[in-house]
């Protein structure tokens, strides 16, 4: 978690969950309990002075609207409490806030069974309305916890008596374990790629052998197993984790059933990759790899046989491979596991939820690669542009590119969101972040150059793009247009820096290819200059504008 500081603030005891959380992290230890939004109005205060990177507010909704279960009067109180959160967040703290959930012994002679769920929405509607407006807004799933645990497991009215403890030991427990994934989740790269076997595995049985084998797939028994855990895979994919099949069969028969069963959830259009062979698998997965552009620890590879766990496992030691359950009805469990530890992210953002689509047409660029006669005519036909957006309005995005690129990134210089809203408000700094697209489609925001004029000379500090718009020379005409715009405030050079990692080889020699001298070099990493009147010729075809320009 890279040492990350929390603060964990309720308007119930949570000394439990803290003392708990307090030996795995440095968490802020608040005197008392509901008076959360003082201590963070109160810039004096210790949880200032302690300075936590997140912050968890954890709120019983029943106390917070003093038990008013009036829907016009409880939505004042909401309203309220939501006004005061809106005008103290602090930009470099991330806040995750409890979703709603309404327990109370007033409850069991409630008349009106939906009102419980009303009241419940007003809170909701709140707190998606804050998420919306700020980026550092995280939604905590507080109400899945208790649902999962169910009530009489999930609170207790003998410890809420003895010490306004609302919630069980084991609820504490499972609650001080949500807080440590999501902090955790906060510092990590998610694993991009989801790799599946076929047969036993989307589905039972197997394809080319119904006469057999029939295909367990359906609304009922063993075969509504397989199509739950689809299910879930289909709900991965739309929040942007990447599918992939990496299959032994022949491919007609496995194609037939992806494409014409009734009841196959996923259908060929949802998987960006596919060898459906009789090769080596982990041989599949290499040219996977390949073809996607991204590196083998973005890859988890779910398959039934263990023989070829363990093979890719030896091969492939950087593909993450889980186990596989031993029957069909853990299957959509197991599923949600490896999303909650390998793909699960704080925020979906838009460029997520487009990436399948994005890579689907990054197949079809492949396509034109080998049919145009040379890679100059390639980039012509792509028809690419790209448009300079303001980073401000994308700090999601800005911080996400900065943070989770590895290979197209000269500096790998890691951000946290504080970090970067400072950084977004330094003058000196000259922030450029680009929106690509081509014939093909929207590759989204895919890159950013930090470059700082607090010096005589200019220094890029960050150079980062997504892999999936490498090898289209687009670097080439965005450092044309950089090193325009510096010399148009008067500079004269412009500096670039190099500080390799096991990952960013691809662009060891990219400014030695743009023109730049080497200027000093030290325990490897390798600063450049070039002096802007003498910038070279580059081939690029690209069209650059800003953003709203016609």
């Amino acid at each position: 978690m890279n040492e990350k500081k929390l603060a964990l603030l309720s308007n119930v005891n949570m000394d439990f969950v803290v003392r708990q959380l307090q030996k795995s992290v440095k968490v802020y230890r608040t005197e008392g309990y509901g008076n959360e939004l003082g201590i963070m109005m109160n810039q004096s205060s210790s949880y200032h002075a302690f300075g936590p990177d997140i912050t968890f507010l954890v709120m019983d909704l029943m106390e917070l609207i003093e038990h008013e279960l009036d829907p016009a009067a409880a939505k004042q109180r909401v309203e309220r409490w939501f006004a005061v959160v809106s005008d103290i967040l602090e930009p470099n703290i991330i806040y995750y806030i409890s979703d709603g959930y309404l327990w109370g012994p007033e409850l069991e002679v409630l008349s009106d069974a939906g009102q419980k769920a009303r009241l419940e929405h007003i809170w909701q509607d709140a707190l998606e309305e804050l998420s919306g407006k700020h980026s550092n807004v995280r939604i905590f799933p507080y109400r899945r916890m208790i649902e999962k645990l169910g009530e009489k497991n999930a609170f207790s009215m003998k410890m809420w008596y003895m010490g306004r403890i609302l919630l069980s030991n084991e609820a504490q427990r499972t609650l001080g374990e949500l807080i440590l994934h999501w902090a955790e989740v906060e510092g990590r790269v998610s694993k991009k790629v989801l790799l599946l076997d076929l047969d036993n595995t989307l589905w039972g049985g197997l394809a080319g052998e119904k006469e057999h084998t029939p295909i367990q797939l359906s609304e009922e028994h063993v075969g509504l197993a397989y199509k739950n855990l689809q299910r879930v895979i289909w709900q991965m994919r739309k929040d942007g984790v990447l599918l992939g099949i990496v299959s032994k069969n022949n491919d007609a028969d496995a194609m037939e059933i992806v494409t014409n069963h009734p009841h196959m959830v996923l259908r060929p259009e949802d998987f960006s990759a596919r060898r459906i062979n009789w090769s080596p698998k982990h041989e599949n997965i290499r040219e996977i790899a390949a073809e996607l552009n991204l590196g083998e620890d973005s890859f988890v590879f779910w398959d039934d046989n263990p023989a070829e766990r363990q093979l890719v496992k030896e091969m492939l030691p950087m593909v993450t491979v889980p186990e596989f359950p031993d029957r069909p009805e853990e299957l959509a469990q197991a599923m949600g596991e490896i999303y909650r530890q390998y793909f699960a992210k704080a925020q979906v953002t838009e460029e997520d939820a487009a990436r399948a689509a994005q890579y689907a047409a990054n197949a079809e660029r492949s396509h034109l690669a080998k049919t145009t006669g040379s890679f100059e005519e390639y980039l012509k036909e792509l028809k690419m542009s790209a448009v300079r957006v303001n980073p401000k309005e994308h700090v999601e995005r800005f911080c996400q590119l900065l943070n989770k690129t590895n290979q197209f990134n000269l500096t790998t210089r890691r951000y946290t969101q504080g970090q970067a809203a400072m950084l977004l408000e330094d003058n000196r700094k000259r922030i450029y972040m680009y929106q690509v697209s081509d014939r093909f489609g929207d590759n989204g925001i895919v890159v950013v150059i930090v470059v700082d004029c607090a010096g005589d000379i200019p220094m890029v500090e960050d150079f980062v793009m997504s892999c999936r718009v490498m090898g289209r020379n687009i670097e080439d005409a965005l450092m044309t247009e950089v090193e325009a715009d510096v010399r148009a405030g008067g500079y004269e050079y412009l500096r670039g820096k190099y500080i390799p990692t096991a990952k960013n080889t691809p662009v060891a020699g990219l400014y030695d290819r743009l023109g730049y001298k080497r200027v000093c070099e030290k325990q490897g990493e390798v600063e450049y200059e070039l002096r802007l009147a003498n910038t070279p010729g580059r081939m690029y075809y690209i069209t650059i504008k800003q953003e709203g320009a016609e």
